[in-house]
């Protein structure tokens, strides 16, 4: 798998970074190993994972981290990896126990606390907040991260369904007060049109949630900042999946598109979820694709389009047709 470095950072990560929110609860033991060494072997080095991921299962709080650090450990590789994790996400209350407000440094710190002692690493190479929260200001919340960089915990920081306005925000009051901003984005983003954005795991729609516009990619054009996209394969819809999150996204426009997904497919000699990656890699500013699945075939595919490539003009086409 290709590799550079991340802009802004000193991390070598792979072009596909493997989420693994699915880890310790659909896929376990064993099968857990089978996907991270299948992996690491196709040369992948980039994790995503998440203080909350696993909150749906009964006693599964924490288990993605948890099985991502027994890999690691398993297979005495951790410093070769770079993992992104995520944390101070709000909501949930059913199955997430969370304060009211968790942007504030007391909560931050235990995130971040409970994160390393699942992941069993000593440092967050990438620490993602999860969501934005308006109620804080730009400034504070920098300023509660930079506290824990300086103190070896996290290296980098990321922003996950944060729009470009606060992310923008946010790194000029970095830069003007000599500290570290935000040095990736992570949205929605995938070639099809969401009925409603943006669109959650689940198939609901989810406000709290960021879905990338015409204007965030002019955005990322002309600044080169880098993205990490998540739901990049829409779900499985370009795949022809008709689970409910992915016909979430079935209508005229995203019907003609995986139509010419498929036609350009059998031009290369590729399948129609490949060319969707490679549309996402196509663009001129570094893009991450955050890929997810359990099923090693699935994997393999995945893994496959980074031998694809996707021409300007052929992207251009997928889009409209022209």
């Amino acid at each position: 798998m290709k590799h550079e470095i991340l802009p802004g950072t000193n991390l070598d990560v792979s072009s596909y970074c493997y989420g693994v929110m699915h880890f310790g609860t659909k896929v376990v033991g064993d099968d857990v190993y089978r996907l991270y060494e299948k992996y690491c072997d196709a040369g992948g080095n980039f994790f995503d994972t998440a203080h909350s991921y696993a909150i749906w299962r009964e006693n599964g709080e924490g288990a993605s981290e948890t099985w991502l650090g027994a890999c690691m450990k398993k297979f005495n590789n951790r410093a070769d990896m770079v993992v992104s994790t995520k944390g101070a996400l709000q909501g949930m209350p059913s199955v997430y126990d969370r304060p009211d407000d968790c942007m504030t440094p007391e909560v931050i710190d235990s995130d971040i606390s409970e994160s390393l002692e699942r992941l069993q690493i000593d440092a967050i190479d990438l620490y993602t907040l999860h969501r934005d929260n308006l109620n804080h200001e730009v400034g504070e919340i920098i300023d509660t991260l930079n506290a824990q960089i300086k103190r070896g915990r996290i290296r980098y920081l990321g922003a996950s369904n944060w729009t470009r306005q606060r992310i923008t925000e946010a790194n000029e009051y970095a830069k003007a007060h000599g500290l570290q901003g935000f040095v990736s984005s992570s949205p929605q983003w995938n070639l099809m049109v969401p009925n409603h954005a943006p669109i959650n795991w689940d198939g609901s729609y989810d406000d709290t949630c960021v879905m990338t516009s015409p204007e965030d990619i002019a955005w990322h054009r002309e600044t080169l900042f880098p993205m990490m996209p998540w739901s990049p394969s829409s779900y499985g819809y370009i795949a022809g999946a008709e689970t409910v999150p992915a016909m979430s996204f079935d209508n005229p426009i995203s019907r003609e598109r995986r139509e010419r997904a498929r036609e350009l497919a059998a031009q290369l000699g590729c399948t129609p979820l490949q060319v969707g990656l490679a549309y996402l890699r196509s663009y001129e500013f570094p893009v991450f694709p955050i890929i997810g699945t359990v099923n090693l075939d699935h994997l393999d595919q995945l893994l496959g389009a980074d031998n694809v490539t996707i021409t300007p003009q052929q992207r251009q086409w997928l889009l409209d047709g022209r």
